[in-house]
């Protein structure tokens, strides 16, 4: 099993930028896509980003296309989600997840998951 730890949410203004982490501990990474989902009160935990950890390949939603970017650190075992030009609806729950199948932008497919780290952009 996958243990995820997200850091780096917070408080910014409209137009400001985030980066968050999510450092990746207890197997080997290598079968994995590794994602970002985020989640409103109220609403369902939507796709974001992900990145497969083989290669490199990345996906987006097309909310976030052109604004934020996923990278990966091999040697640290991370995943970053820059956020730049953040808009208020950008305000959710951040979750990092690992993947082990195809679809990368489906959350059932995600057998682990981080507590989350809080997004808020401010008008």
């Amino acid at each position: 099993q996958v243990q995820l730890v997200e850091s780096g949410g917070g408080l910014v203004q409209a137009g400001g930028s985030l980066r968050l982490s999510c450092a990746a501990s207890g197997r080997t990474l290598s079968s994995y896509a590794l994602g970002w989902f985020r989640q409103a009160p109220g609403k369902e935990r939507d796709f974001v980003a992900a990145i497969r950890w083989n290669g490199g390949t990345t996906y987006y939603a097309d909310s976030v296309k052109g604004r934020f970017t996923i990278s990966r650190d091999n040697a640290k075992n991370t995943v970053y989600l820059q956020m730049n030009s953040l808009k208020p609806e950008d305000t959710a729950v951040y979750y990092c997840g690992a993947d082990i199948g195809d679809y990368v932008d489906f959350a059932y497919e995600y057998i682990s998951w981080g507590q989350g780290t809080q997004v808020t952009v401010s008008s």
